[in-house]
C-alpha cells in the first residue's frame, strides 16, 4: 500500500505575543493566542478566526510540542474546526534565535504537524474523514505552513 500527499492549503496563523506560564511537570508551558490569519488552497480557502490558540509545551532540549485549536471560516462561509498537533525542534543556537523572535530559515530546524479537521457544513464533510500533515516555519509574529492531505 502506498500513500499520496495532494497539496490542501497554504496557512498563514497570525499570533499575539506569548504568555510564559513558566515550568511545569512537562516543560515550561507557553499559550500563543491565535488573532487571525487565512488559508489558500484549491479546495479550501478563507480566514482563520481570532480566539483559538497553541497551548505549547517547550522541553528542557528546547523542542517544543504543538496543540493547536482554532476556527476557520471558509470563502463561503463555512465554519470548520482545526486541531493541529507537531513538534518543533533544532540546533540549540537555531531554538534560541526562534526563542528571541529572529527571522530564521525553515531549512535550519524540523516543524512538523498533524492536522484533524470537524464540520458540519455539507461542501466540506469530507474534512471530516481526512488527515493532513504540514511543514511549518515560525515567524516573528505568525506560523506559515502547507498542509497536504494523506491520501
Amino acid at each position: 500500500m502506498s500513500l499520496e500527499l495532494a497539496p490542501l492549503a497554504a496557512f498563514r496563523v497570525e499570533l499575539d505575543p506569548i504568555l510564559e506560564l513558566g515550568d511545569s511537570p512537562w516543560g515550561r508551558r507557553r499559550i500563543i493566542n491565535i488573532a487571525g490569519g487565512s488559508f489558500e488552497g484549491l479546495r479550501l480557502s478563507g480566514e482563520i478566526l481570532p480566539g483559538g490558540a497553541d497551548w505549547q509545551v517547550v522541553h528542557h532540549d528546547a523542542s517544543a510540542s504543538i496543540d493547536t485549536r482554532y476556527t476557520l471560516r471558509t470563502h463561503d462561509g463555512a465554519l470548520i474546526y482545526l486541531q493541529t498537533t507537531g513538534i518543533r525542534h533544532g540546533p540549540p543556537e537555531v531554538t534560541a534565535r526562534l526563542a528571541r523572535g529572529e527571522e530564521v530559515n525553515p531549512a535550519e530546524y524540523y516543524f512538523r504537524l498533524f492536522c484533524r479537521f470537524e464540520t458540519g457544513a455539507p461542501g466540506y464533510r469530507w474534512l471530516n474523514r481526512s488527515l493532513a500533515v504540514a511543514s511549518g516555519m515560525r515567524t516573528s509574529d505568525a506560523v506559515l505552513y502547507d498542509a497536504y492531505e494523506v491520501r
